[in-house]
């Protein structure tokens, strides 16, 4: 051998040998959303399942049991591969084994019980709003029994036919035991988010951008993305002018005027649809001017809720049956409807009342909903047509919507239904626990009693008595809302990209729905 070629391959054989990392190929994306979150954290209690924290949340914490977002979200296998009835109150779970959490460990029934408990969700410890939305979704739950590793069972106070459901929506999502108790404290814990979803927290900014990367031991399959980043771009042409120049690959919130703006482009592609959700608006019942329940209800009369649709959604979405959606089955009220457009009814009420023309606030976001604007001037001017004295209000948060500084008046809301029965909706934002009743804004003695007495029966025709009652005082005898329209959701994507959006409004990157068209 020559002396130099021996020297070098001397030299060679003493050096360490370093493994040669293989290049991730897959994909990394942005998604442009008008805003990541409401409270400036992760946590699922503080969110309460918003329409913005949904976009991401099951990417990063996961339910026991799931629902089907490529199919009409029925209840699947997630955490839980099956579920059985042991009585009318409890429930038990068997958990899929070898489940590998975010910071390396199992799952197993502890982190679940964990993540029922008073450490995270009931202690004296634990923030009052948290607790109080931890009530609204668990209003009833005894314990959590661990019967063995894999082995828990959900045992309420009372009887519920509905456990099965909020085990799969917000506020039942799996959080390690370990990572949270390492971190020391829920305010701590309030910007992190260690689960076991398909993307495991990389970074979070508020009101700037949230930063998953792939978490490759996942239960359900490799992550087909790298990485993925919700990048907060409040305007609506920031979010289609960078989809166009290719710094994002996604922007939501596409409202329909802009939809052939989306598909004219070659380069881009639509999707979307109905979802389970209404658009409201929700009254301040002590608002001197709203105390006669005859002025709200002259509102609903004086609400043009078709018009809206086509003229602000290109017949896109619908005017539903009331707060309730077709899933309910046999909980559907039939015959019932919002109420109908009628001028006239809305001026002879107001007379009724003795409006005296008094101003009415009417708060809301600067397009936090889809069209939000646009829809509250055409409310207004509707409004105003039978005489009511409205004062339109654009508030930067939702502590300024809330803010009991001054009367508040009308506000804009949404209302989702998490799981297919009316106390996933109706009850978990009016009723005696729910938003707008802590808000302080509304409150009805009769519907709080048919609210709990819904909870704890299991007689489905009586509980649908029960249902159609509570539509009838919250839409016509002392009414809470009016319902606008079912809610629709866009999402505008580089064509090809091989992704469908779910009848929800999840971005869902996961195993599951990547490689669909």
């Amino acid at each position: 051998m020559h002396r130099r070629t021996l020297l070098a391959a001397t030299a060679a054989s003493a050096l360490p040998r370093f493994a040669i990392a293989q290049a991730d190929t897959r994909p990394a994306i942005t998604v442009a959303v008008q805003k990541i979150s409401n409270t400036g954290t992760l946590d699922p209690m503080r969110e309460q399942s918003s329409n913005v924290s949904e976009r991401w949340m099951g990417l990063l914490l996961e339910t026991p049991i799931g629902r089907n977002q490529q199919g009409n979200l029925e209840r699947v296998p997630a955490l839980a591969t099956e579920w059985r009835r042991i009585d009318e109150r409890t429930v038990e779970l068997s958990l899929r084994p070898d489940v590998k959490l975010h910071d390396g460990s199992t799952l197993s029934a502890e982190d679940v019980a964990f993540s029922f408990g008073p450490a995270r969700m009931t202690g004296d410890t634990i923030p009052a709003d948290v607790r109080a939305v931890a009530k609204r979704y668990w209003p009833a739950l005894e314990r959590v029994e661990i019967r063995d590793a894999l082995t828990v069972r959900f045992v309420n106070a009372t009887p519920e036919i509905t456990i099965e459901g909020r085990l799969s929506a917000g506020g039942s999502q799996i959080v390690s035991r370990r990572a949270w108790e390492a971190t020391g404290s829920w305010e701590a814990n309030a910007r992190t988010a260690v689960g076991s979803g398909p993307y495991r927290l990389r970074s979070f900014r508020p009101d700037v951008a949230l930063e998953l990367e792939a978490h490759d031991a996942y239960w359900g399959g490799r992550p087909p993305l790298r990485s993925v980043r919700f990048l907060e771009v409040p305007e609506l042409a920031a979010r289609i002018e960078g989809l166009r120049a290719g710094e994002y690959q996604f922007a939501c919130d596409i409202p329909p005027d802009q939809i052939p703006t989306v598909t004219g482009d070659s380069r881009l592609a639509l999707q979307g649809g109905l979802v389970t959700n209404h658009r409201i608006v929700a009254f301040d019942q002590h608002h001197p001017a709203l105390r006669d329940p005859r002025v709200r209800l002259a509102m609903a009369h004086a609400t043009d809720g078709q018009a809206i649709v086509d003229a602000l959604w290109d017949g896109r979405a619908k005017v539903p049956a009331g707060l309730q959606f077709p899933f309910y089955g046999p909980m559907l009220v039939p015959d019932w409807s919002v109420p109908q457009y009628d001028p006239d009814q809305a001026r002879a009420l107001l007379k009724q009342a003795r409006y005296d023309g008094s101003p009415i606030a009417y708060r809301i976001r600067n397009d936090y909903y889809t069209a939000e604007v646009a829809t509250a001037q055409v409310l207004a001017e509707m409004w105003k047509a039978v005489g009511l004295n409205i004062q339109l209000q654009v508030k930067e948060n939702w502590t300024q919507v809330l803010d009991k500084a001054g009367p508040r008046g009308v506000r804009d809301w949404s209302n989702s239904a998490t799981f297919d029965d009316p106390v996933s909706s109706i009850v978990n934002q009016h009723g005696p626990d729910g938003a707008q009743q802590t808000n302080g804004e509304w409150s009805n003695a009769e519907m709080n009693t048919l609210s709990r007495a819904m909870q704890a029966s299991t007689d489905i025709a009586a509980r649908q008595k029960m249902f159609a009652r509570m539509l009838q005082i919250c839409e016509r005898e002392d009414p809470a809302y009016v319902v606008l329209h079912q809610n629709a959701v866009f999402t505008a994507l580089r064509k090809g990209l091989p992704w469908k959006q779910p009848p929800s409004f999840f971005m869902d990157f996961s195993p599951r729905n990547w490689g669909r068209t």
